[in-house]
């Protein structure tokens, strides 16, 4: 987290009393987001433990327990297991929500940096989650021959 949320990809939410659920379009990845905090999790993982809570109409989630292989960025930028994201998820109008991620990591960044972007509903008639699958080495496959000294 946050990359899931702001590739192009489409993701849906569903809510229930006691959580939330995230599905994303994007290598058909899901996220849990609890509304009671059942302790530490026994494992870190690609999405963390998320612990959320209402504050009037924004959704605070707080996320850790990710695991530190994840990257932010198609760049390659790290983090380290101390991660810590806080989210908020607020909505503006009908169709738009604005999102706002806290990073806090004190083994990587000297101090806590914040991103923000509104997001869109997709309000067509038809409209769904597609699948989209990451494949590994994809882009050396296609454009590896592009390299200034191409692999054998």
């Amino acid at each position: 987290m946050p990359r899931a949320n702001y590739l192009s990809h489409a993701f849906q939410i569903f809510q229930s009393d006691s959580q939330l659920l995230f599905a994303y379009e994007y290598a058909g990845a899901v996220r849990n987001i609890l509304f009671r905090d059942p302790g530490p999790a026994p494992v870190a993982s690609w999405m963390g433990q998320s612990v959320a809570h209402w504050d009037g109409n924004t959704l605070f989630v707080k996320v850790t327990d990710q695991n530190e292989s994840t990257w932010f960025d198609r760049a390659g930028n790290w983090h380290s297991s101390q991660l810590v994201v806080t989210e908020r998820y607020t909505p503006i109008g009908p169709n738009t929500m604005r999102y706002e991620a806290t990073i806090e990591d004190p083994e990587v960044f000297t101090h806590p940096w914040k991103m923000s972007m509104n997001l869109y509903r997709r309000v067509d008639e038809d409209a769904q989650l597609m699948q989209f699958k990451c494949v590994e080495f994809v882009e050396e496959l296609l454009y590896g021959h592009l390299r200034k000294e191409p692999l054998k």
